[in-house]
């Protein structure tokens, strides 16, 4: 073992000392983001070399990665530091957002770098959810793109206050200070509504140092800060503390029975051994009898912080509710307003479901009106059916159950949510909630005397939607058709919601877009809920292309009364019997956004009752469907008819 002279040792009092120190420093959370190729990775590389983050072996990797990745010829391409991706360096582009931490003597802070193509717009907004300040990089030669304008709205929409506009390769422009001046007036213009409260023009080159952490020599026009200068001193409202207090819970501790407590991150705000507390959503309140944190018991707990609560009562909460301040409460709704910004390559469409999850709440969702749409470019208002990717809009949104929530103006974390997709379990969206729609508070379910089961009853049957499904022309209206008419024959109370009858009256206002879609679909489902409930046999006979309109509506019935029926007929064998010339039509072009030819038709995967036509008649067909009822009949002794006499 080599000996190591007790004078090299660092005595253990300046290694405390200096660990209290780097407690004690502010703490920033800042992304690069602008339109590729701007040089975003390129700074953040420049940064951790200035700052000495780098070590000799990373420093000899990065010149070897130079000589093979490199797009700056013999210099050290300092993008690759964060490009950790082979697809990044390869392409030389960032895809992914990458986190770095670093420190200087006076702050520590957390970068996200943020890919600048539109396709990864996700990844930008990922990045800007959790930070204080945007650095917006501009190329001096290119100016003010519709990318920059995009991420900057983006940045505003999330809470973001301030701004620095670093105006990137001023070398290839000979360090011109009429270039500066021009992007730094034309970018002011254009965010002077976005809300920023301080917006830093500096003009650098990334590649070589210029304004970066020391001054240039070849900009002597320029007296501003240096970036890292900026970065250091500027005073970010960090009022999170000063919040009312907010927790969401996210686990229920019952390890014996002699504890029970709830565990979670306090998201705002600061809580207080025998403070009185409030379950959000049900307004029930208690006071907290213990704080439990690592390493024992504390008499208060701020925001940040991961602690358990011990309450003195026993009160009702799950993960999703939230435990609140008694005078200061959140908003508890289910219809609310927000901006959303959309990823998905398949467009937002109002009437569609989607899961809305927050920080831990998660719960159905329908976008039930599409306000407008924002153009990146000048920030206007635009008229809009479908929000497509990247896009950014207002909407209205309705939820399946209330939930606890603050508007995102007031509280980052409590005012978020994401959208997922309810098929690929993706996610297609982010959204800020800006306020509570009032009606939500205003209206009440009436309880009623005569329920499902009287209803029923009376009927001597148990109410069914039978949701036929297929192409056009694959024989649904005949089969249904014929099954009511046997239906009734035998003393069955029915009705039939008919695809193009429904078109004649209750969406008439609908034409066939994919939205137009979704929304026929809305309106129909709820109209088989209530038939239902009035217990009748609802046969519905629709195409419905799509699974996520057909999911919602089997989510809206009860129990097992929604029944798919995928009536099986291939695209070829629909076209040849053409019953309305339709086919035909819409192969030449003439009709446009028709099932099976431009626009999909997404098959059921696991329907109830899966009819094959081709060799069978339509007789056969019904049959098999009378035969799936009976069996269902007589498999379910009992049923629950949701209540009511």
């Amino acid at each position: 073992m080599r000996h190591i002279p007790a004078e090299s040792l660092v005595p253990s009092d300046k290694i405390r000392d200096y660990l209290l120190a780097q407690e004690h420093k502010s703490f920033l959370r800042f992304l690069t983001c602008g339109s590729v190729d701007d040089g975003k990775s390129t700074l953040i590389g420049r940064l951790l070399s200035d700052t000495k983050q780098i070590f000799e072996d990373q420093l000899a990797a990065l010149e070897r990665d130079s000589r093979k990745h490199g797009t700056t010829g013999e210099d050290i391409d300092f993008a690759l530091l964060v490009d950790g991706l082979e697809a990044e360096r390869e392409q030389g582009i960032t895809i992914d957002v990458a986190y770095r931490f670093f420190a200087t003597s006076k702050r520590k802070f957390i970068v996200a770098d943020t890919p600048g193509h539109e396709q990864y717009t996700r990844n930008m907004a990922t990045g800007a959810s959790t930070a204080d300040l945007a650095i917006v990089l501009v190329d001096a030669r290119q100016g003010v793109l519709r990318q920059t304008r995009r991420h900057s709205i983006i940045a505003s929409l999330l809470g973001i206050r301030h701004v620095v506009v670093a105006v990137n390769k001023i070398d290839l422009v000979d360090f011109d200070q009429q270039a500066f001046d021009r992007i730094a007036e034309s970018y002011q213009a254009f965010a002077a509504s976005l809300g920023f409260k301080t917006i830093t023009p500096i003009p650098m080159s990334a590649r070589f140092g210029d304004n970066v952490t020391s001054p240039s020599s070849r900009m002597e026009w320029y007296s501003g800060q240096t970036l890292i200068e900026h970065l250091e001193d500027v005073v970010v409202d960090d009022a999170v503390n000063d919040l009312p207090f907010r927790f969401p819970v996210q686990y229920v501790n019952r390890p014996n029975l002699d504890f029970r407590g709830f565990a979670g991150t306090i998201a705002s705000g600061s809580v207080t051994r025998g403070e009185e507390i409030v379950v959000a959503k049900s307004g029930k309140a208690a006071r907290v009898r213990r704080i439990v944190a690592h390493g024992g018991d504390l008499e208060s707990a701020v925001a940040g912080q991961a602690v358990t609560l011990v309450l003195d009562e026993e009160v009702e909460v799950s993960r999703g509710n939230m435990l609140v301040a008694p005078t200061a409460r959140p908003e508890v709704a289910d219809q609310l307003a927000a901006n959303i910004v959309w990823f998905d390559e398949q467009a937002l469409l109002p009437g569609r479901s989607y899961i809305l999850k927050t920080e831990t709440d998660q719960v159905s969702a329908v976008v039930t009106d599409l306000k407008y749409r924002l153009d990146v470019n000048d920030f206007s208002q635009e008229a809009a059916r479908s929000l497509a990717m990247n896009e950014v809009g207002v909407c209205n949104i309705s939820l399946r159950a209330p939930i606890a929530f603050d508007p995102f103006a007031e509280n980052r974390s409590t005012g978020a949510f994401i959208l997922i997709d309810r098929i690929t379990n993706t996610t297609v969206g982010a959204g800020m909630i800006t306020h509570a729609l009032r009606r939500a508070a205003n209206i009440h379910w009436q309880s009623l005397d005569v329920g499902k089961r009287a209803r029923s009853d009376m009927k001597n049957q148990r109410p069914a939607v039978f949701w036929f499904t297929g192409l056009s022309g694959s024989g649904k209206s005949t089969i249904a058709n014929l099954l009511e008419r046997k239906l009734y024959a035998n003393g069955r109370h029915t009705y039939i919601l008919d695809g193009d009858n429904v078109r004649h009256g209750l969406n008439r206002d609908l034409g066939f877009t994919d939205a137009d879609r979704v929304e026929n679909i809305r309106r129909v489902a709820e109209v088989a809920k209530l038939m239902a409930d009035a217990g009748l046999i609802v046969i519905v006979s629709f195409i419905s292309p799509f699974r996520a309109e057909r999911r919602m509506a089997r989510e809206l019935m009860e129990g097992k009364e929604f029944v798919e029926v995928f009536v099986d007929t291939p695209f070829e064998e629909c076209a040849r019997r053409d019953p309305k010339g339709l086919y035909a039509r819409a192969l030449k072009g003439e009709i446009k956004n028709f099932t099976g030819v431009d626009s999909p038709y997404e098959a059921p995967e696991s329907p109830e009752i899966h009819l094959k036509t081709l060799g069978r008649s339509a007789e056969e067909m019904v049959e098999a469907v009378e035969q799936w009822l009976t069996e269902r009949d007589n498999a379910e002794n009992q049923y629950d008819y949701g209540g009511g006499i």
